[in-house]
């Protein structure tokens, strides 16, 4: 029986990295676009590996790397909106409910006390 065998394997024990090495690693794997597992695949290096050396970076520990700085993203606050128009005072007589979520109620003075109880108990 002849036939042909071919034979992949990993590289077996640890790896020395150079930090030039694990820039360069760095580089191609958080480009945009860029999966981090194909990355990890292609190099041979575990996925723990380019998170901490990630880290270093972040911290200024690789040689040849200043620490990064966090990135923010700018925020503006807007001006409160102003409702379209302003409540408008009770008459004599008349009683205005405002409830949370915007709904409101508006009934005569001489409304019956438990039928406005077990009304506004539903709308909670």
């Amino acid at each position: 029986m002849t036939g042909r065998m071919e034979v992949v394997g990993r590289v077996s024990g640890r790896r020395r990295w150079s930090d030039a090495e694990k820039l360069e690693i760095l580089a191609e794997a958080f480009q945009p676009g860029v999966r981090v597992c194909d990355v990890i695949a292609r190099r041979e290096v575990s996925s723990s590996l380019i998170y901490t050396w990630r880290k270093q970076l972040r911290e200024g520990r690789l040689a040849g790397a200043a620490p990064s700085l966090p990135v923010f993203a700018e925020v503006r606050l807007a001006e409160p909106i102003v409702p379209a128009s302003p409540p408008v005072p009770c008459s004599s007589g008349r009683i205005d409910i405002a409830l949370p979520g915007g709904v409101r109620i508006s009934v005569d003075g001489g409304v019956d006390a438990e039928a406005l109880a077990r009304v506004l108990s539903v709308l909670r």
